[in-house]
C-alpha cells in the first residue's frame, strides 16, 4: 500500500471514529477507558430470583408494545410456520386455550369466555383488515408460558411514538458466527453493552443492545449502522455478509401496521437444545453477565 493510500485510510478511520464518539456522547454512553486499575473480577454468585422476579426482569429488558404481541404458529409440515398478532378470535390462539379438537370446514369461533360466535377467515382476510379482530395484550402469564415452553411469542419493538427500548441486530447467513463475533468485539471496544443470543434454529444470532429509557427508533438504528460501519472498518471488510437487518426495522410506524416483529429469546425448547444461550462455544465472554439466563423449570 502506498503512503498516500495509507494516509487516506487513516484519515477515513479518524473521521469514522469521531462520528462514533459524537453518537455515543449524544446518547450519554461513556466510552473513555478508566485510568483506575481494574479490580479483580470474580465470577458472581448465581442470582436466585422468584418466577415473578424473573418475568419482571425479562419484560424490563425486552420491552416493546404491550397492547399486542405476535404468537408463533406451525402448520402440518415443518416448512409452514410464522407469526401472527395474538387475537381472541383467532383459531390458532383459541386452540392454545382449548382442549377441544379443531373442526373441519369453516371455522366458527367464539370468544374465549362467551359462546357468541364470530368467524376467523384467515388467510382469506388478513388480520389487519379483519373487523372481528380482538387483540390480546401482553401479560406476565403470556411471558411465563413462553419461557416454560407452552408457546412461542415475539415482540413489536417499535412503539406508537416511533421510539424503542432496545436495538437487535440480526446475523443469519453462512458467516454469521464470525460477523456476530466481530460485532460484539466492536461493542466491547466502544463500551456498548451487548447481549448475544443464538437463534432458535442454531444457524444465526441476534445481538441485543438495551437502552435505559425510550430513544427514537431513528437514533437507535443509526447507532446500529454506525457499529456495523465501524466493524467493517476495523476488520477491513466491505460489508458484514451475514448482517441481515435491525429491529426496529423502521424509523417510523407504518400505516395500519405494527412494524416488524422479533421473536423473544429464551423459549424453553430451543434453550434446552443448546440454542439462545448468552455465551456459546466459539464466542468470547463479553461483558453481558448482568443479562444472565436463568433456568425456567
Amino acid at each position: 500500500m502506498s503512503p498516500k493510500s495509507e494516509h487516506s485510510e487513516l484519515s477515513a478511520l479518524k473521521a469514522e471514529n469521531a462520528r462514533l464518539t459524537a453518537l455515543l456522547e449524544s446518547h450519554g454512553i461513556e466510552w473513555r477507558q478508566s485510568t483506575e486499575p481494574s479490580p479483580t473480577i470474580r465470577e458472581p454468585e448465581p442470582i436466585r430470583l422468584s418466577a415473578a422476579e424473573k418475568i419482571a426482569l425479562f419484560r424490563k429488558l425486552f420491552r416493546g408494545r404491550t397492547d399486542v404481541y405476535p404468537v408463533r404458529w406451525e402448520g402440518k409440515t415443518p416448512d409452514r410456520s410464522g407469526y401472527a398478532p395474538a387475537c381472541a378470535n383467532d383459531r390458532f390462539t383459541r386452540r392454545k386455550h382449548s382442549r377441544s379438537k379443531p373442526t373441519q370446514g369453516p371455522r366458527i369461533i367464539g370468544s374465549l369466555s362467551e359462546p357468541q360466535a364470530v368467524i376467523c377467515r384467515k388467510p382469506t382476510i388478513k388480520c389487519g383488515d379483519c373487523g372481528n379482530r380482538d387483540l390480546i395484550p401482553l401479560s406476565d402469564d403470556v411471558i411465563y408460558k413462553h419461557l416454560s415452553g407452552a408457546h412461542t411469542v415475539g415482540v413489536y419493538p417499535l412503539l406508537e411514538d416511533d421510539s424503542c427500548y432496545f436495538l437487535a441486530v440480526d446475523f443469519d447467513q453462512e458467516d454469521w458466527r464470525d460477523d456476530a463475533r466481530a460485532f460484539m468485539e466492536s461493542c466491547h471496544e466502544l463500551g456498548i453493552p451487548g447481549a448475544l443470543e443464538i437463534s432458535r434454529s442454531g444457524r444465526g444470532a441476534h445481538v441485543w443492545i438495551f437502552f435505559s429509557g425510550r430513544v427514537p427508533a431513528r437514533d437507535a438504528r443509526q447507532l446500529g449502522s454506525a457499529i456495523v460501519s465501524y466493524t467493517c472498518s476495523r476488520t477491513r471488510q466491505l460489508e458484514l455478509t451475514s448482517y441481515d437487518r435491525m429491529f426496529p426495522s423502521q424509523d417510523t410506524m407504518p400505516n395500519g401496521g405494527f412494524g416488524n416483529l422479533i421473536a423473544l429469546p429464551l423459549q424453553r425448547a430451543p434453550r434446552d437444545n443448546g440454542c439462545m444461550a448468552g455465551a456459546t462455544p466459539g464466542f468470547p465472554r463479553h461483558r453481558h453477565r448482568r443479562h444472565r439466563h436463568h433456568r425456567w423449570r
